[in-house]
């Protein structure tokens, strides 16, 4: 289908999406708010949207945020990664072949490596193609079975103007203020390529009015030496996110098992207000009644095996920082447990964490409604 159509059509497609989910009344709920001292009240407690209503429309679309807006998340996230012409596109990954047909339209534009990379492409050109489900670009297959189809519908690649410009214009015609959270992905290896993202970024939220600490806005990052310059060398004042992951991950030269330290959280706090720690780093499954530490207060039974709290939680609180750890998935539980609301009601009331990253946004509007509701507390 021609670019202009399709454009018309995912317009249309976003503003039929927000009208009709709008309209039902439990879905319309007053955001909480932003991250700020840890607390335990459910009141204080975020929902990140990751990616958007991803677990139900493919990720990072614009359909897939306006659902998250209407499903009452207090913030969407937008991982941000650069086109051939410097334009800051909302996109998971420097590459394009796993969420888009880059592949079938432009199959000899892929590196010696055999990816397709958005740094390659204009935006331009970038518009040509139709965003889908996750999929394995070996087999084709979707990363999660149940999910929106592979290949159906028509979605494409939003600049990150273009989002923000969704969300500024949902809060203003619902009355809520959601607030964007937006990842700098690959800060090193852009510069590598010859763009600084980070001052194009940062240019961006800018100029739609994203500039002070009170600001409805969370800049997130896994390069340690990023985030720093960030703070220091450019100097914003926005409230920033450091993002911890596994070492040999490669998300950046950043040793995230420092971070995790009593040490390495107070660097932190030197330069950032959170962590954004993956789910394990909070709370990891114990293997067998003999490791289960007896009769220790941190343990608590689960459906499969136990889990026990890491105490990362309490450093990092002790340090000033918020934690938001990431993804809370229906379809991908943790092994300790295949309740989705026992999970959350874990890592909320249990071991503490400030907000969580889901994509299935609804699911943690509705609980923490109902814990609001019941007074649940830790």
């Amino acid at each position: 289908m021609p670019h202009a159509p399709r454009k018309v059509k995912l317009l249309m497609d976003t503003l039929v999406l927000c009208l009709v989910l709008l309209c039902l009344p439990a879905l319309v709920l007053s955001a909480a708010s932003p991250p700020a001292a840890a607390e335990d009240s459910p009141a204080k407690k975020v929902v990140i949207a990751h990616r958007g209503a991803s677990g139900y429309l493919p990720e990072h679309t614009l359909p897939a945020k306006a659902l998250a807006h209407a499903m009452g998340a207090d913030f969407l996230e937008q991982d941000v990664v650069l086109t051939k012409d410097a334009v800051p596109i909302v996109l998971h990954d420097i590459h394009l072949d796993t969420v888009t047909d880059v592949a079938k339209v432009y199959p000899e534009r892929a590196r010696d490596d055999g990816r397709f990379y958005a740094i390659d492409f204009t935006l331009a050109e970038i518009r040509r193609l139709n965003v889908s489900e996750r999929f394995d670009r070996e087999t084709a297959k979707a990363v999660y079975a149940n999910r929106f189809p592979v290949g159906q519908g028509s979605f494409s690649v939003p600049t990150l103007a273009e989002e923000i410009e969704l969300v500024q214009g949902l809060n203003k015609s619902t009355g809520r203020d959601v607030g964007i959270y937006p990842e700098i992905k690959s800060p090193a290896w852009h510069r590598q390529q010859g763009h600084d993202i980070s001052k194009i970024v940062l240019k961006v939220l800018s100029k739609y009015g994203y500039q002070d600490r009170d600001d409805n806005v969370v800049v997130q990052c896994f390069d340690a030496a990023e985030c720093k310059r960030l703070r220091t060398e450019l100097g914003t004042k926005l409230r920033l996110v450091q993002l911890i992951g596994e070492n040999d991950w490669n998300e950046a030269a950043t040793d995230y098992d420092h971070l995790r330290t009593a040490e390495g959280l107070k660097e932190i706090a030197s330069y950032a207000d959170g962590i954004g720690p993956w789910m394990p780093h909070l709370v990891a499954e114990v293997q067998g009644s003999a490791d289960a530490g007896g009769g220790d207060p941190q343990t608590r039974e689960a459906k499969s095996g136990r889990w026990r709290d890491t105490g990362l939680v309490k450093l990092a609180h002790d340090a000033g920082l918020v934690v938001h750890p990431y993804t809370f998935r229906i379809d991908s539980p943790p092994p300790y447990s295949d309740d989705f609301d026992e999970v959350l009601r874990i890592f909320f009331f249990e071991v503490g964490v400030d907000g969580i990253f889901t994509d299935f946004p609804d699911r943690a509007v509705k609980f923490l409604g109902t814990a609001r509701d019941s007074k649940i507390s830790r």
